[in-house]
């Protein structure tokens, strides 16, 4: 049986973790789980799966929880995210937290020795050189669970790295993926929020609309896989079903198919290298889809990828500026404060307004996150 530590289980990809583990008791444990505000979740997860330690927001649930649950340790704030990804009798830790506060507990969990199952896509986009350097440090493994990285994953198994052409990342297109730039000068929040393909938290469906998502997958994949970006290339394929491919030297490419379902790429990373059913899942079956369709993406109607690509080339501190403002920028959309298309312009004013910095340190990128994030709200007023 593996023992996990959950960071963000109130959320989609925590909660179809503990999916997962439900499915598959024998497999699988719930040692730890951080959440941020869903007390109502929290407690009928707390009920169910009896972790010994749970990490909430502030110090209002802390006491709240702790009054009520009085058998199960808590803590709270950054230091309780930490205490949480480290904690002794897990085996792995799933990072699936929001934002760049993922990045200082994923980098204490490496130091323990700690297996990483990465859903947190700021943490190697914003300080990349830095976990990778402490996982090959300390022999951890960094697993990916985005379906399209846990898809490379996949198709290089048995592989050498020497003999890869290039990584192609697959792009649904998200909401707005058939719409023109000037149609979407008056989109509303409901419409952005409206995936065709996935069930998704809402930052990460308008960051899929934005294409910033594919955008901080490139520089992910750019990490994970110690592949240069000009060997990474992005496909636009709406249905979903190839989650990305490798091509080699010798022009075979390998893909990872699949129903668009987020506990296949889960399960894998906590199995890894072995596979176990997924009964719940819904088989693909080809015949009835009959025709899979790409095209070659469009970095004008896409600027946030373009965006993506140019930071992850600079490299240093360029992407922590690009990620810092695409949180605050999104951040503001779902709060009503700007339109859809002004996502793009703050983030290109945050780039333009920085000078990279290379190899930061985590001190320096943290400080860099906080002027961008100051910066960018100075512009919304």
């Amino acid at each position: 049986m593996k023992t996990i530590s959950l960071l963000g289980a109130t959320g989609s990809i925590g909660t179809q973790t503990l999916d997962i583990i439900r499915e598959h008791p024998q497999e699988f444990r719930l040692a730890a789980m951080s959440i941020g505000k869903n007390i109502d979740l929290a407690r009928k997860i707390i009920i169910e799966f009896q972790p010994e330690l749970v990490s909430v927001q502030n110090h209002i649930d802390y006491n709240t929880l702790k009054a009520e649950f009085p058998h199960t340790h808590f803590t709270y704030g950054e230091e309780g995210l930490i205490e949480t990804a480290i904690h002794k009798k897990a085996d792995i830790v799933v990072n699936a937290v929001l934002g760049s506060v993922g990045l200082n507990p994923t980098l204490q969990a490496i130091e323990c020795g700690k297996t990483i199952a990465i859903a947190n896509k700021e943490t190697l986009v914003t300080a990349g050189h830095l976990v990778m350097e402490a996982a090959e440090k300390n022999n951890v493994a960094i697993l990916p669970v985005d379906s399209e990285h846990s898809a490379i994953f996949q198709s290089l198994q048995g592989e050498k790295e020497k003999n890869i052409e290039r990584l192609i990342l697959t792009a649904s297109g998200g909401s707005f993926r058939d719409r023109t730039r000037s149609e979407l000068e008056q989109v509303t929040l409901e419409e952005a929020l409206n995936h065709p393909n996935w069930s998704m938290g809402a930052k990460i469906t308008i960051d899929s609309a934005t294409m910033m998502n594919k955008g901080l997958e490139v520089i992910e994949a750019h990490w994970l896989f110690n592949i240069p970006y000009d060997k990474i290339d992005v496909l636009l394929h709406k249905e979903s079903i190839i989650h990305s491919m490798v091509e080699f030297h010798d022009s075979s490419i390998k893909a990872q198919l699949g129903t668009p379902d987020m506990r296949v790429p889960i399960q894998y990373a906590l199995t890894y290298p072995n596979r176990i059913p997924l009964p719940s899942n819904r088989r693909l079956d080809l015949a009835k889809i009959g025709t899979l369709n790409f095209q070659e993406m469009d970095f004008g109607r896409f600027r946030c990828l373009e965006f993506a690509y140019e930071a992850g080339r600079s490299g240093g501190t360029m992407p922590t500026v690009l990620n810092a403002a695409n949180e605050v920028a999104v951040s503001a959309f779902l709060e009503g404060k700007i339109r859809f298309l002004q996502i793009e312009d703050l983030v290109e004013k945050a780039l333009s307004n920085h000078q990279a910095i290379a190899f930061p340190s985590l001190t320096f990128i943290q400080e860099v996150d906080k002027e961008t994030r100051q910066y960018v709200r100075s512009l919304l007023y």
